[in-house]
């Protein structure tokens, strides 16, 4: 009797030792969330639209920053008659501070003339737009290529690089038609060599109305770029905002993919119904074959960000615009098959929230980049989950 009683006594005294300790532990799986943007009276949104760079534990996002404005349930809350600007962020401690970085007026990169969804700011016009003259080094280690479009429907669109982090840009440079009657370009790029960079847009349909995707290679740095395949048929509703990886060669699952396969995100919808969807490509973009989709509804819409994690396995994350307002993610480790929906950020304040971009530390954790707002009525901002995949 004595020997069951310390047992059960010293099994009792582990489980509190057990329960002091995890108290007094950092809960390192626990996401951690902070404002990157949030000015009051201000709009920050659509990290996806502009790109997210990283070298390290340097991230750089871009963003698009406006004038609060309540335009309705349906519509984002900006003030279309105020200047938008569009601005980046800059962390150098892996997402846990962040400092903003206006490009326009240090010269470093002059953004669109004709805003998407506000007016230009006083003063800034946006450089002539060129006739890129090639040699880009797309594997320079500090590089960095951002796409801006000047309409969602037909109109066309340009691209910046940079190789220095960000501080500094070189463009705009246009991008052909690709004989289509619009191009709306946002950041999706794969390095596939020095001189060599596949670039995924999506194209107007007949109708002029957005849209669906496709791929674009250039194989001289820059100078011409050559039309690949389109990522399915013409669809009745839309097929936009492609987030692409390069599987190369590394295992996922139990099939070992070749060099040349590519596995691309896109944001659908078709009536009421919103989703994602991923495509397949086995020969670097010419042909593509719909491999199911990765997630079955995501309220009112939202584009995907498709990141390859250490080791292989994929990361898919995105916003859900409707009840319960969120940024979620899902897991997989062979591009099939997919993790049930893991809420990264809850409680939402309405469907104004998501267009994620997001990146892998170099100490495992991922950084979601994202704009949100907590309230129906309060200020959209930029926010950052860093968590644990």
């Amino acid at each position: 009797m004595r020997a069951i009683l310390f047992t059960v006594s010293l099994a009792a005294g582990c489980a509190v030792c057990l329960l002091a300790i995890a108290r007094l532990l950092p809960a390192d799986d626990a996401p951690t969330h902070m404002k990157v943007y949030a000015e009051p009276g201000r709009f920050g949104g659509w990290p996806a639209n502009h790109g997210v760079w990283s070298w390290g534990d340097e991230i750089l996002v871009g963003f698009s920053a406006g004038y609060a404005k309540d335009n309705g349930p349906s519509r984002h809350a900006i003030d279309h008659d105020r200047p938008e600007e569009h601005l980046f962020a800059r962390s150098r401690d892996g997402g846990a501070t962040w400092s903003i970085e206006n490009p326009a007026k240090t010269g470093a990169l002059i953004p669109t003339g004709a805003a998407l969804h506000g007016v230009t700011p006083p003063g800034l016009k946006e450089r002539p737009w060129e006739d890129c003259p090639g040699g880009i080094d797309f594997t320079h280690p500090d590089f960095a290529l951002t796409v801006r479009m000047t309409d969602v429907n037909a109109g066309s669109s340009r691209f910046y690089y940079s190789t220095d982090r960000g501080h500094a840009w070189l463009g705009p440079f246009r991008l052909p038609l690709f004989e289509q009657p619009g191009i709306a370009g946002r950041t999706d790029y794969v390095v596939l060599g020095k001189h060599d960079c596949l670039l995924m847009l999506t194209a107007a349909k007949r109708n002029g109305r957005e849209g669906r995707p496709l791929a674009v290679r250039t194989t001289d740095g820059g100078r011409s770029w050559q039309r690949l395949g389109w990522l399915g048929d013409e669809p009745a509703g839309y097929a936009i905002m492609p987030s692409t990886v390069l599987l190369g060669s590394a295992r996922l699952g139990d099939a070992r993919l070749g060099e040349n396969e590519l596995l691309s995100a896109v944001r659908c919808r078709e009536g009421a119904r919103s989703w994602i969807d991923l495509y397949r490509s086995r020969d670097l973009g010419r042909s593509w074959l719909l491999a199911g989709a990765a997630v079955a509804e995501t309220g009112e819409g939202n584009p995907p960000s498709l990141i390859r994690l250490q080791g292989g396995r994929l990361c898919l994350t995105y916003g859900y615009r409707a009840e319960p307002f969120s940024i979620r993610a899902r897991i997989s480790s062979d591009g099939k098959t997919w993790s049930p929906e893991r809420t990264i950020r809850g409680a939402g304040g309405g469907r104004d929230i998501g267009y994620p971009r997001s990146i892998q530390r170099p100490d495992g954790k991922v950084v979601t980049i994202y704009y949100f707002h907590d309230q129906p009525a309060s200020d959209r901002y930029i926010a950052a989950t860093i968590w644990t995949p």
